[in-house]
């Protein structure tokens, strides 16, 4: 007698899944149970294809480990964006346009002769520049709230809740209100983990 080999190798596999797909499909319920038994595609379902899988007992189970905390929630406390409550989807006022750049402080010693260790790479930036385009508005109109991580700003026309890439001091930062270009700009200094390694 033959010893059965644990797993099927490629080809066993395409010959069952190729008996599997080429068998005809199941005729009406009158049928009898010895006609069905009878086609060996009939017998073959996907679970069937591959090598039997080994049935796991409470032992297996036993070893599966759940995080404490709340098991009902679908999301963890450090995985919801700071700022989502201020968010409305139904507020009807457009999103302004808006642009996030990196502004760096250099002297003359970087410039000229490269004695700090400062590189164009925003790791090297100290602030974050924010310019939001609000035409047609006022500097009385606008409210602005600071957070560590979120830039709220609201007008009559316009809504703008932005998930900052960098953590800010919300203390420290500074907004412009630009009339004749309706645009306002807000420096935000920024405070990352290794800040204290780029600017030594």
């Amino acid at each position: 007698m033959a010893a059965v080999e644990p797993e099927l190798n490629i080809g066993e596999g395409l010959l069952a899944l190729a008996t599997l797909l080429s068998a005809p499909p199941e005729g009406p319920q009158e049928e009898e149970e010895g006609e069905a038994s009878s086609s060996p595609g009939r017998s073959l379902g996907p679970g069937h294809i591959g090598a039997p899988k080994a049935e796991v007992g409470p032992t297996a189970a036993a070893q599966v480990q759940v995080k404490p905390g709340n098991t009902k929630g679908i999301w963890s406390a450090d995985e919801v964006p700071e700022g989502s409550q201020y968010d409305d989807p139904w507020d009807p006022r457009e999103q302004p346009e808006y642009e996030v750049l990196f502004k760096q402080q250099v002297g003359p010693e970087d410039m000229f002769l490269g004695m700090s260790r400062k590189d164009p790479s925003t790791a090297c930036c100290e602030d974050m520049l924010i310019k939001i385009k609000l035409p047609g508005t006022k500097a009385s109109d606008i409210t602005l709230d600071i957070q560590e991580k979120v830039l709220d700003l609201r007008s009559p026309q316009k809504k703008l809740l932005l998930h900052l890439p960098h953590p800010v001091d919300a203390e420290s930062g500074r907004a412009c209100f630009l009339q004749e270009k309706g645009l306002l700009e807000v420096t935000l200094r920024m405070k990352r983990e290794l800040d204290f390694i780029n600017f030594a």
